[in-house]
């Protein structure tokens, strides 16, 4: 009986064994984890003549758009006559806005009117155009071109305002500058040229009022406007 008990606790201890020698295991690599070190990128180095403009910018601020146009033109460091940008923060994601800027952003665009000669041509593999305006009546037939157009971007639709009752008059706003502006497709961030830095403060804030203006009331959180080359300034969205 003594000898049958003694075996029974040999048994016992063998299986407790591994078990212990698991635990200890699972102890090893989760300290091995804990000393791993994330090595980070390393930081932008900025030029002295963009820390010395953006040292001009008061990040505490809120500017107002005529102010903020000023500054920015003030703080570009580019040898050449850029564009002046605005960033925006919306609220969500998928927002779409038509701008119909009240001053030329300087930006040259050809407008083309989808027709059946026009089709005819594009078949060919001319394509002389950077936008194509339609009537819906003519979506059928551009189906069939639906792979030529769509990976440049040109297939007419309805989300940027291409597809229109009146095609004429759509491309007169087009070729005016009227613009559609797209949230990032995984961010809620908008990125716009409103405008080139020859143009006056003026002009410029004009158009910033009327890209925050396209979206709907409460829908943009941030904006701050930069050059081309030039540090970023917060501006009031109210």
């Amino acid at each position: 009986m003594a000898e049958d008990k003694k075996a029974r606790k040999l048994k016992k201890a063998k299986s407790i064994e591994p078990k212990a020698k698991k635990g200890a295991e699972v102890q090893e690599v989760v300290a091995v984890e804990e000393t791993v070190e994330v090595k980070k990128a390393p930081a932008r180095v900025r030029g002295a003549r963009y820390v010395q403009a953006r040292a001009k910018v008061d990040k505490t601020h809120t500017y107002s758009a005529v102010d903020a146009m000023a500054l920015a033109k003030k703080t570009h460091i580019g040898r050449f006559s850029g564009s002046m940008e605005a960033h925006l923060v919306l609220r969500e994601t998928g927002l779409v806005a038509n701008v119909a800027y009240p001053n030329s952003t300087g930006r040259t665009i050809k407008v083309a009117v989808a027709t059946d000669e026009l089709l005819a041509e594009i078949e060919k593999g001319s394509i002389d155009f950077s936008i194509l305006v339609a009537h819906p009546s003519m979506m059928p037939k551009l189906a069939k071109l639906a792979k030529v157009l769509g990976p440049k971007g040109l297939m007419p639709n309805p989300k940027n305002g291409t597809i229109s009752p009146d095609p004429e008059k759509r491309k007169a706003e087009l070729e005016a500058g009227s613009v559609t502006i797209k949230t990032e497709r995984k961010a809620p961030l908008a990125h716009v040229i409103i405008g080139k830095l020859s143009m006056s403060e003026q002009q410029l804030a004009e158009n910033l009022q009327a890209l925050l203006k396209a979206f709907p009331a409460g829908k943009v959180l941030k904006c701050s406007v930069c050059s081309s080359m030039g540090p970023s300034i917060r501006v009031s969205v109210e």
